[in-house]
């Protein structure tokens, strides 16, 4: 099924994780995906697996943290393509299990880089979303919206992405543009550092899901973000999906 075919969609973050699983999904569903972020051999990789898969793809390089390089990407991707329909922002990194008290400032300087990409994006492709009734999906974390001990940098950035999506949803939906944020559980480069260097906790979450598994970063968060940037999802707008298998169940 071709969703999402004529669209054009870019992701951040796609050259691994959860990034490369929401790209190949959209992929899958018709978009042609702009895969964007700092190593370009890993966003050709992305791009290359979703061409193998029928789709069509091309990869950037991007410091989305950098105003002055979101805005080259961004007119690249109007010269070559002509236009922006989906803006999904996944870039992000950080220092986790730090304890409360030894966040430093670089730490936070660090994990705000992502929260700064995202505004970036949305604002350099402000006019293209107005034009196309554009969606924006923001990553957000259950680490965040739980409070997890060990991440007080990575929860902070996250909660602010939140709070500014809730506040371009109130006012980009006379444009027609929905903006939601995601908070998935699934495999990823995280969970895979966290599998190496603290046993068992990544075990001790997945037994906490009601699901009792770990999701997929293309099948579960990826068909996510296709329903979301899909007809049905044309009047979902300024909410927090939690893609965590029942981790967190909402009052």
């Amino acid at each position: 099924m071709q969703e999402l075919s004529g669209k054009v969609a870019i992701v951040t973050g796609a050259g691994q994780g959860v990034g490369r699983g929401i790209a190949r999904a959209l992929g899958s569903a018709g978009a042609t995906v702009v895969v964007i972020g700092r190593t370009l051999e890993k966003c050709e990789r992305t791009a290359a697996e979703i061409i193998a898969e029928g789709g069509k793809a091309t990869a950037l390089a991007c410091d989305v943290s950098k105003r002055d390089d979101v805005e080259r990407v961004t007119a690249e991707v109007m010269a070559t393509l002509g236009r922006i329909d989906i803006l999904v922002n996944n870039a992000h990194t950080s220092r986790p299990m730090v304890p409360f008290e030894a966040t430093s400032d670089k730490d936070m300087a660090l994990a705000f880089k992502g929260f700064h990409g995202a505004l970036h994006f949305m604002q350099a492709c402000f006019d293209q979303l107005c034009a196309n009734r554009g969606r924006v999906i923001n990553l957000g974390s259950v680490a965040g919206t739980r409070g997890d001990e060990g991440f007080t940098s990575y929860a902070a950035a996250k909660e602010a992405v939140r709070g500014m999506s809730r506040v371009a949803a109130r006012e980009w939906g006379r444009h027609g543009i929905t903006v939601n944020v995601i908070c998935p559980f699934s495999e990823s480069p995280g969970v895979e550092y966290m599998i190496d260097t603290q046993p068992g906790f990544i075990d001790e979450l997945t037994a906490q899901t009601a699901m009792k598994r770990l999701g997929s970063s293309r099948d579960d968060v990826g068909a996510t973000v296709v329903f979301l940037c899909s007809a049905g999802g044309s009047y979902i707008t300024g909410q927090t999906i939690n893609i965590d298998g029942g981790i967190w169940i909402a009052p």
